[in-house]
């Protein structure tokens, strides 16, 4: 790597872990009752007034803390998934991830209810088994890049069908089911967060691992071969951390949207394709831009709050709708 590169990069990283920074106190000082910079650091020195002290500990910490892992997770599963498939169009939301481990969770909730550290597994065997179907179409069907989206929204329908399925025979296994479908972080705990936060860290040191195996596999199946890369191994384990990081972040955060197609492709155009630049810097994005979203929808209409998910949604829709002309265009 050039060394005059990477001083170029390196103050970028550090903008991208400032954003971060700022938008998780964002995230602890505002919403419904707003704390204020000197009451937060009269809370974190032990001297803080004791209301004050509860709406931080067991809500404002719980959310922030969710949002930064869930965030990074979805954008970094999205980048590996966009790379594993050659696809720019590809995301955990588009492609069937989210749906499939939507469907992992219901069925754990309705065979185990009590198992609440079992959710994370179940929603990895959901998420991986999505991401096999997709993986298994385009490797038969040699399908276009769009078909292959359009494949994946079939199935993305196909697991959201499962989980109606599974809320009908047993309509108490997911208490307030439509907040968990549109996403959000209204009520997560850190007890709920905790067996998920160990697998997405985790997940994300393997996948910074594998980086330079993702920079051969960037360069496409026959010349990564040539270069001795065993591809089929390194796709699906590539793959299965995808399905973890998303799998596990839909056990708490329920399915969110589109944070895993936006990230990567803002930070391809900061850090450049890289895999290692581009896995780190979608950790940073992905955190700050859903703590960020959640922050606008508990803030922009309040006393009202909008699950976060919406206001992805919103956001992610446009964007998903003008990479789709950009790409007509290129191709014209």
């Amino acid at each position: 790597m050039d060394r005059n590169d990477t001083r170029g990069i390196f103050p970028c990283f550090l903008l991208l872990a400032a954003g971060m920074i700022a938008a998780a106190l964002l995230s602890l000082c505002l919403g419904a009752a707003a704390l204020s910079p000197r009451e937060l650091l009269a809370v974190l020195c032990g001297r803080g007034d004791a209301s004050a002290a509860s709406i931080l500990l067991y809500v404002r910490v719980p959310r922030t803390v969710g949002c930064l892992l869930a965030g990074a997770a979805l954008a970094v599963s999205g980048a590996i998934i966009q790379t594993v498939l050659a696809n720019p169009l590809a995301a955990p939301n588009i492609i069937g991830v989210n749906s499939g481990a939507g469907l992992g969770v219901a069925l754990c909730c309705a065979v185990l209810p009590t198992a609440v550290n079992v959710v994370p597994a179940a929603a990895f065997a959901g998420a991986f088994a999505g991401v096999l179907l997709v993986l298994f179409i385009a490797e038969k069907a040699g399908a276009s890049r769009i078909t292959l989206v359009l494949a994946g929204m079939a199935i993305s329908g196909m697991f959201s069908a499962g989980i109606d399925a599974v809320l009908t025979v047993f309509p108490d296994s997911l208490i307030g089911y439509s907040d968990f479908r549109i996403g959000g972080l209204a009520n997560v705990s850190m007890d709920r967060i905790a067996p998920a936060a160990w697998v997405i860290l985790l997940c994300l040191a393997t996948a910074l691992a594998l980086a330079h195996e993702m920079d051969v596999l960037a360069l496409g199946t026959d010349m990564a071969q040539s270069l001795g890369l065993r591809v089929r191994r390194v796709r699906v384990l590539l793959l299965a951390l995808a399905a973890a990081l998303a799998g596990a972040a839909v056990s708490f955060a329920g399915l969110l949207g589109f944070v895993g197609l936006v990230a990567p492709h803002m930070v391809r155009r900061l850090v450049g394709g890289e895999s290692r630049r581009l896995l780190a810097g979608c950790a940073l994005v992905g955190a700050a831009l859903l703590t960020l979203c959640d922050v606008a929808a508990r803030t922009l209409f309040a006393p009202y709050e909008l699950p976060v998910g919406i206001v992805l949604s919103l956001a992610g829709g446009p964007f998903f709708l003008w990479l789709l002309f950009r790409r007509k265009e290129t191709h014209a």
